[in-house]
């Protein structure tokens, strides 16, 4: 594992002195090998939209057959989605968008909205509900594969004609590529599918795969042409700026900087000056830039070397006049701590520590031209419309939520896909800046490798065993499983692909079976592999910890008591990450009703805890601190004392009280079995979903 540093606060090194760690910038300046490059800076001509030939060829193909469109970040596979929604709600079809992130939906929706009207448009995720028998629904994943899940239990039909996997290539991501596998193994032939996805070097294995599960046909459309051409730089710290390679490979130049040997003594910066860096862009109209920071302290921190700076007095007017307008519906923004960096230094810090709502303001004014730089971690890359003209990387290595490792092909393409905008560049560029954990080598070689193929990610867990036994006998399963992406990629080309499963599908299938046998000693399922009365409500808490949850509740952990204590009580069941959080005391504010009611919910799981233990299976930690926060979220706390108490990044907050809010919304849908738990649980979320969280 890679050692990570940290920033220290200091001066910039004198200009004179025998231990000066590296030259002060010169005048920035470029190599002559560059001019022709940047010539091409500029705004294209305006002229009127003509579809490229792999857009116009998948909008005929869609009409008659399933797709699946694989092309680079920022090519326009949106605008095949958008006519091929046109042509369907010419012949009164109805339409189904998926995407990843709610913030994605949320931003698709709104664009549908202007497009298509908001008459025609609804949208389903786990916070909103809107319109939802709209011609057009935009949601997230996980929303449709439970929709399939109730209609595979009811026998009906999915009322939708055709559905659109927006990031298609989600399906190799290891904790939530399951939820796409699923859609595509359930849902029903007769409705046409679009995948979109950036680009992919295994498209024809799905394919084949997708002929084989569905019985239909499908094409593949390709794009190996980006709508803006790409030049990669290097920067010294001089301030030169250098292409980094030529047709030999990587610049001599470059290699022999990298490569130099440091005296005793010597050692590089760790320290980036971000504002020189942004000033030597904008020198060269290089700006607007992405900088792919490792970390979200890093990104705060870059704010700190960026220098206020002029700009024009029109430009100025109305960039106030927009962040003023977006204060006005989100007054609880006015006093965040980055407002004056982002109006002072046109710089914003961009990262999942932060409100959803203060992103979505650097989003828009960024959209809209007003800033010169983002900071911001990886998750940018991955779905987020944020493009600009230059895309920075300080790094060749990537936090994967275990360790430091290289840079993956498609996580490069993913970040500089994000450099050059369709319709204001002519070309885009991708800075690399030297540093400890740095390789331009690498950089080099994956720029044009192709993407790592996908994978399948399938795994059996508890809430996916309850749901299809709520629709599927245990040996119709197992037919079910053979139609998986796993088991079509272990099996291979070689043989005949409409065959039943065999033993090379046992591993999927064993799993399930080990699932299904501990839910029936835990008595959620019957002998014959059927439902029990406590398993066929339990398949409707379609959460990461359903059995937890479940046995909490049939055990009365959860019973008889107020809105506040069982939200506190559910919040530790969100939390998947194995952070431990030191709670402030304060005088104000007691909790130790909420401290006795957690002991009673982990009492009244502990012996289910103990069987899933010896079994086997995972036991998460359970940890106090997420019940303290929402049980004082619920009873009135102000955000700045719950930040106090609860010392954790005000994005993390967010998306715990959200995602608590939806669990709530799990057990308030079990009024038919526990009306009473039910009816607490729809008043929880009443006082859970409040300002800055949530948002009318």
């Amino acid at each position: 594992m890679k050692k990570a540093f940290r920033q220290r606060p200091g001066n910039r090194p004198p200009r004179r002195g025998p231990r000066k760690r590296q030259p002060d910038y010169e005048r920035p300046r470029i190599e002559p090998g560059l001019h022709r490059a940047f010539k091409q800076i500029g705004v294209p001509a305006k002229t009127s939209f003509q579809p490229d030939p792999f857009q116009t060829k998948a909008l005929e193909l869609v009409r008659e057959c399933d797709v699946l469109v694989s092309a680079p970040t920022g090519a326009g596979k949106t605008w095949i989605a958008s006519q091929a929604i046109l042509d369907c709600l010419q012949h009164q079809k109805k339409v189904w968008y998926a995407s990843p992130l709610k913030a994605l939906s949320n931003s698709i929706y709104n664009e549908f909205c202007r497009t298509f009207g908001s008459a025609s448009c609804g949208i389903v995720t786990g916070d909103r509900k809107e319109n939802a028998d709209a011609p057009i629904i935009v949601g997230t994943t996980e929303i449709l594969r439970n929709q399939l899940y109730d209609v595979m239990h009811q026998g009906a039909t999915l009322q939708v004609d055709l559905v659109i996997l927006d990031e298609a290539h989600y399906l190799s991501d290891p904790d939530r590529g399951v939820v796409w596998e699923e859609v595509l193994i359930y849902l029903p032939a007769r409705v046409r599918l679009l995948l979109l996805s950036a680009t992919i070097s295994n498209a024809d294995e799905i394919c084949a795969w997708l002929r084989t599960i569905r019985g239909t046909m499908i094409e593949v459309v390709r794009s190996d042409e980006r709508p803006v051409p790409l030049e990669f730089l290097f920067l010294f710290p001089d301030g030169l700026l250098s292409p980094l390679a030529g047709r030999k490979g990587l610049v001599p130049k470059i290699r022999k900087f990298m490569e130099r040997p440091r005296r005793k003594g010597q050692r590089r910066s760790s320290k980036l000056q971000y504002g020189r860096i942004i000033e030597e862009l904008r020198q060269f109209d290089l700006l607007p830039a992405i900088f792919f920071l490792k970390s979200r302290a890093d990104c705060d921190n870059a704010l700190l070397s960026c220098p206020p700076v002029e700009t024009p007095a029109a430009l100025k007017k109305r960039f106030r006049q927009a962040v003023k307008s977006f204060l006005e519906k989100y007054p609880h923004l006015e006093g965040h701590r980055q407002l004056h960096r982002l109006m002072d230094c046109r710089v914003a810090s961009h990262h999942g520590g932060q409100l959803p709502y203060w992103k979505v303001l650097v989003e828009k004014v960024m959209g809209m031209g007003y800033l010169e730089a983002i900071f911001s971690t990886s998750t940018v890359a991955a779905g987020v419309n944020f493009p600009a003209r230059t895309v920075v990387l300080v790094q060749s290595d990537r936090y994967n939520g275990r360790e430091f490792a290289d840079l993956t092909s498609t996580e490069l393409h993913q970040m500089v896909g994000r450099a050059g905008r369709r319709g204001k560049d002519r070309i885009g560029f991708v800075l690399i800046v030297p540093g400890r954990h740095q390789d331009p080598q690498l950089i080099h070689e994956l720029r044009d490798s192709s993407p790592e193929p996908i994978e399948s990610q399938i795994h059996i867990n508890f809430s996916m065993t309850l749901n299809l036994l709520l629709s599927q006998k245990p040996m119709e399963v197992k037919e079910l499983l053979a139609r998986s992406f796993a088991a079509f990629q272990r099996r291979g080309p070689g043989r005949n692909l409409f065959a039943g499963p065999d033993e090379r599908d046992d591993d999927l299938w064993q799993s399930f079976q080990r699932h299904l046998r501990f839910l029936q000693k835990t008595g959620f399922v019957e002998k014959d592999g059927s439902l029990t009365p406590d398993g066929y409500w339990a398949s409707k808490l379609r959460l990461d910890q359903p059995l937890l949850i479940a046995e909490a509740i049939r055990k009365g952990g959860l019973s008889g008591t107020d809105p506040g204590l069982l939200a506190g009580g559910l919040a530790p069941f969100v939390w998947d990450r194995t952070q431990e959080v030191l709670l402030r005391a304060d005088e104000k504010h007691d909790w130790n009703a909420m401290e006795d009611f957690f002991d009673r919910v982990l009492a009244s799981i502990d012996t289910l805890r103990k069987r899933k233990s010896r079994a086997g299976f995972d036991d998460p930690v359970i940890f106090f601190w997420p019940a303290v926060a929402l049980y004082l979220w619920t009873r009135g706390v102000s955000w700045e004392e719950l930040l106090v108490i609860v010392p954790i990044d005000e994005g993390d907050m967010a998306s715990l009280i959200m995602r608590t809010a939806d669990h709530l919304r799990q057990v308030a849908g079990l009024v038919d079995t526990h009306p009473d738990l039910a009816t607490c649980a729809r008043e929880a979320i009443e006082r859970v979903l409040r300002e800055p969280v949530y948002l009318l």
